[in-house]
């Protein structure tokens, strides 16, 4: 499965980690410290739906194909929250993304964010509209 994420966002995301700040990536960027985090938003809605769409893939496997593809096209984001518990160091980082629930309507995911050194860097939580 991939996952498109714009290269804006995903340049965002590296400032934000090398330069350790967000006013600092929004200057190094030309771009208002908003629009970083709404880029860095962007990014953590793609992975947490994309968690919501696995779980609804694998509830709706029964369903034939134009009918399973009827129920994803509703798939949306009802609630994003994300809290930053310090800032993000090193080269590489791992994000987990774990489905709290999954029901025929509403799926809800927990994502953690590790820097490299296993430093849990951020959590979030997704409510997601799947069906």
């Amino acid at each position: 499965m991939s996952i498109n994420c714009e290269i804006l966002d995903l340049r965002a995301f590296l400032s934000v980690v090398e330069l350790e700040s967000f006013h600092r990536a929004a200057d190094a960027l030309n771009l208002s410290q908003p629009a970083v985090s709404n880029a860095l938003a962007r990014l953590r809605d793609a992975t947490g739906g994309a968690m919501a769409l696995i779980g609804a893939l694998e509830r709706h496997r029964e369903l034939q194909g134009h009918e399973r593809m009827a129920r994803l096209s509703k798939l949306g984001t009802i609630d994003l929250r994300v809290d930053y518990l310090r800032p993000g160091r090193g080269r590489t980082f791992t994000a987990h993304a774990v489905p709290l629930r999954s029901g025929n309507k509403v799926a809800v995911v927990r994502s953690e964010l590790h820097s490299d050194d296993g430093t849990l860097v951020a959590v979030g939580t997704g409510t997601y509209l799947c069906g």
